[in-house]
């Protein structure tokens, strides 16, 4: 294709429709001159010519007729692209992409549930993995991170809530094998705990530097799983204090180890800013966590 400016066809049409090149740049705020170059400057490109020059004005050719015919369906086509285009991140709409870490994603059923049921327009794509998804690249559009706060130069990062990892065992556990007084006595129970590859974390190592390796029957690297275990009352195990109180047969065992409390971190990249999904999305979850926070200290 020629490089032809649009705004010389919006030109000539202008020029078609009034008939003169003055009465053209009244009509589209331009000066005659900038009409007339920009005429000549189409027909060249176009390698013909649309108007017949004379003194009563300019009158079309067989081209400028079929421009005069054509342009306004074109117009209209352009005006409706650019409102899409310019209207496409303040629908509350299409395809949100979240990546969170697999140990909270199952969680998160419950909220996106409600999430769609105030927006039923919109489609969620789910990514559940421990990696850090580009946010840059568009695989997501949002992601859930837990941790020390994210940096990045093009991130915008807020604070969505804080919550704590505990200790606790089942009532059943409890009333069979007592609870743990001292760092001496950790090895008198089983124990649920992540793989080796959580160890790091400071909460899970104290653990494990005092107990021995046989004393944990049950492992997984997916958080959920020692939950449910937990839960089971197979042995004491770490579980979300927010979880946690999901289920009143739990008993909270104290322990000498380092608290755990962590932050939970809502990611968007700076060019999502204005995205009328990211934005519902993140004040749908705030609020909420809110309402959590708020039952559960009654």
């Amino acid at each position: 294709m020629k490089n032809i400016s649009w705004d010389d066809y919006k030109i000539a049409y202008q020029v078609a429709i009034d008939g003169s090149l003055s009465q053209a740049g009244k009509s589209l705020n331009i000066n005659h001159a900038t009409v007339l170059r920009r005429i000549n400057q189409l027909e060249t490109a176009l390698e013909v010519k649309l108007f017949f020059r004379h003194q009563r004005g300019y009158k079309l050719t067989d081209a400028g007729a079929i421009l005069l015919a054509e342009l306004p369906s074109l117009i209209t086509r352009f005006s409706k692209l650019e409102h899409q285009l310019q209207n496409v991140e303040s629908n509350i709409s299409g395809e949100l992409r979240i990546s969170t870490i697999s140990s909270y994603s199952s969680q998160l059923a419950p909220a996106l549930k409600a999430f769609r049921d105030i927006y039923p327009a919109i489609r969620i794509m789910l990514l559940s993995t421990d990696d850090i998804v580009p946010l840059e690249s568009g695989a997501a559009h949002v992601s859930l991170r837990v941790g020390p706060k994210p940096n990045g130069t093009d991130l915008i990062v807020k604070q969505l809530t804080r919550f704590k990892t505990n200790y606790y065992a089942s009532a059943e556990y409890i009333k069979e094998f007592g609870q743990p007084t001292t760092d001496s006595t950790l090895n008198d129970h089983y124990w649920i705990l992540p793989t080796p590859d959580k160890y790091r974390i400071p909460f899970v190592r104290h653990i494990v530097d005092n107990i021995d390796k046989d004393r944990i029957v049950f492992q997984s690297s997916h958080f959920p799983d020692v939950s449910q275990a937990v839960i089971e009352g197979m042995g004491i195990g770490p579980i979300g204090e927010h979880q946690a109180k999901r289920y009143p047969s739990l008993v909270q065992v104290t322990l000498n180890s380092p608290e755990s409390e962590e932050a939970m971190w809502f990611v968007y990249h700076k060019d999502s800013k204005h995205s009328a999904r990211v934005k519902c999305f993140y004040e749908f979850l705030l609020k909420r966590l809110e309402n959590l926070t708020a039952l559960e200290t009654r």
